[in-house]
């Protein structure tokens, strides 16, 4: 009995991988015959496991979808990326998930080996995190309905109307054809065809109210630049930024982007030793010092203001850098 309880856990863990299995293979791996995989699916399927069969050369097992959950089966390495995923969802940015994140971790928990628990407590005890009640601006929350049905309707590529809020709280009626979600840190970003605007919008997903899927189909645009991720970035910088600067830094560009990484907006190479770096900032003032961190020589190329403050702040510092008089 103990032989053949482990013998449909091995089979098991090999049936939830994303492939089809024939007959032959897994009494291979398994070192018995074809009928006795036959008789071992055959118990799975009694104890609630939904193992599909395909009749054929070319058929074989694979474990598809049931009316109910299964027990699963986790490597060690599944077992902690699931653990720490679900403590992140305890304190996350998605309503309503956080209860049954929390529970699904309790369950999980009790029947970690302690091997892997201490893993678990080790990565979440030395990892900060940024969240509520620290410096960091209140997380927004969405609803997981909402992302349900967005996600849903960029897979069908169905028409979706909703209302909007704005940055000042204004709602307007918007009508879209959705290509993507986007998750940046802890907040969710639709990108979508905006059918009035006749143009690429990119909205906060917890500022989306009431949204319906209209039924109408739509034929998938291209994005600018290829790259949904790319697009929302660019985008919720620009809107962020109160000053959009642009430099000539005389170093090259493949340099310049380590040294600056996502503090960048654009980073365009210009021969091999300069490139034009786009980049934000609050006010220019604000801005001057901190191109510093450049490490190159550099010119401003627009706006005048900020030129002028990076001229001010060279000053100051070359009069600071004069040793007093003795």
């Amino acid at each position: 009995m103990a032989e053949t309880s482990k013998r449909l856990l091995q089979l098991l863990s090999l049936l939830q991988t994303p492939r089809e299995w024939s007959g032959p293979e897994l009494a291979q791996r398994l070192n018995v015959s074809t009928r006795t995989i036959r008789h071992d699916v055959e118990r799975l399927r009694s104890l609630g496991y939904p193992v599909d069969a395909t009749r054929g050369s070319v058929g074989g097992y694979r474990l598809g979808a049931g009316a109910d959950l299964p027990p699963l089966l986790l490597e060690d390495d599944e077992a902690v990326a699931i653990a720490l995923s679900l403590r992140t969802a305890a304190g996350g940015a998605v309503a309503g998930l956080e209860e049954s994140a929390l529970r699904a971790l309790t369950k999980l928990q009790r029947v970690l080996p302690h091997r892997l628990g201490r893993r678990v407590d080790a990565l979440t005890a030395y990892t900060v995190r940024i969240g509520p009640g620290t410096a960091a601006a209140p997380v927004p929350v969405v609803d997981p309905g909402t992302l349900s049905l967005l996600a849903s309707a960029c897979r069908d590529r169905e028409r979706v109307r909703f209302g909007y809020a704005d940055h000042g709280g204004t709602v307007s009626k918007r009508a879209v054809e959705p290509n993507r979600l986007v998750n940046w840190g802890r907040r969710w970003y639709l990108l979508a065809w905006d059918l009035d605007r006749v143009d690429w919008r990119t909205f906060r997903v917890d500022r989306v109210s009431d949204p319906l899927a209209v039924g109408a189909r739509f034929a998938e645009r291209e994005v600018p630049g290829g790259d949904a991720a790319a697009f929302v970035r660019r985008g919720s910088q620009s809107v962020q930024w109160a000053v959009t600067a642009r430099l000539r830094v005389f170093a090259s560009a493949q340099v310049v982007s380590e040294r600056l990484g996502t503090a960048a907006e654009a980073v365009e190479a210009e021969g091999e030793d300069q490139c034009v770096v786009t980049i934000g900032g609050a006010d220019a003032e604000s801005m001057a010092p901190w191109l510093s961190l450049v490490g190159s020589e550099f010119r401003v190329l627009s706006p005048p203001e900020l030129a002028e403050a990076v001229g001010r702040v060279a000053e100051r510092m070359q009069r600071s850098a004069i040793p007093p008089v003795s």
